[in-house]
């Protein structure tokens, strides 16, 4: 008997990168809620060995149907097709809502380091005209119920890692408006950004902490809903903060791993 659905969907063609791994528990009796898993990888590469399917399985125990991305890097990394990819998966699982028996209503996007970047572009760029005309569905589809933004980049400044961001421009120099749409503290709205959930570590060596206290501070102003864990110590790429294959003494935290709990909490706590 198969307990787990798991497939990979290619979201656009066969020839192309981006694809859609499904984590979905065979043994439900009622619909769940879902999460789009976005690894991180400074858009240079896909984590998926730490922030990938162990997440996935993670967030199966706590009772919800998952989904994996994986999307273009660097050098077809240029935005906003990585953004478009991450909209073709939403879709893909609202318009398999029955056959995944989850909420069509309820499907959130959790993302890591580069993907929490990918992961919160979907919450707050969702609906800008290049990537709502894109996956010809009706508008909207492509927004998520709520963002879980691990250890993100976020804000363009003077110590985030510009090399993320470099790598999603497609250039070392960036025009003010790339600069304005990928720096996504900017135009933020109660009607259109959903609710977040950010964690980092306030000694994140790879991906300084203000990317996460910036989008915490631009929310609190644009009116959204939001809630901020910031964990005293820990380097970067903690994913789960549990013992896993190659990770380090230093990776392991028995405080930043209750960060899947706190997110379930909240999670459950939006209506």
């Amino acid at each position: 008997m198969n307990f787990m659905n798991v497939e990979t969907i290619k979201l656009c063609g066969e020839n192309e990168r981006a694809s859609l791994t499904t984590f979905v528990p065979c043994t439900r009796k009622e619909k769940s809620d879902a999460i789009l898993i976005i690894p991180g990888g400074g858009y240079s590469g896909v984590c998926s060995d730490r922030e990938g399917e162990n997440i996935a399985i993670a967030f199966n125990a706590l009772g919800y149907a998952c989904f994996v991305l994986d999307y273009s890097v660097k050098p077809n990394a240029v935005f906003p097709r990585p953004l478009i990819e991450a909209s073709l998966a939403m879709k893909h699982i609202k318009e398999n809502a029955e056959k995944y028996k989850v909420d069509p209503e309820r499907v959130f996007v959790l993302g890591f380091s580069a993907g929490g970047h990918l992961a919160g572009s979907l919450g707050t760029r969702w609906h800008i005209p290049e990537v709502a005309d894109a996956i010809d569905a009706p508008f909207g589809t492509n927004k998520p119920k709520g963002m879980i933004l691990c250890y993100p980049v976020l804000c363009w400044f003077d110590k985030t890692h510009k090399g993320t961001f470099h790598n999603a421009f497609g250039t070392d120099q960036p025009t003010e408006e790339q600069v304005k749409l990928i720096s996504l503290e900017n135009d933020l709205s109660k009607e259109n950004t959903p609710p977040a959930f950010l964690w980092h570590t306030a000694n994140d060596g790879g991906v300084n902490v203000q990317n996460s206290l910036k989008m915490a501070t631009a929310l609190s102003e644009a009116g959204v809903s939001f809630e901020v864990h910031i964990f005293p110590d820990g380097p970067h790429g903690m994913a789960l903060g549990t013992p896993a294959t190659g990770a380090s003494p230093a990776m392991i935290n028995d405080r930043v791993a209750e960060w899947p709990r706190l997110a379930d909490g909240w999670m459950k706590s939006l209506k």
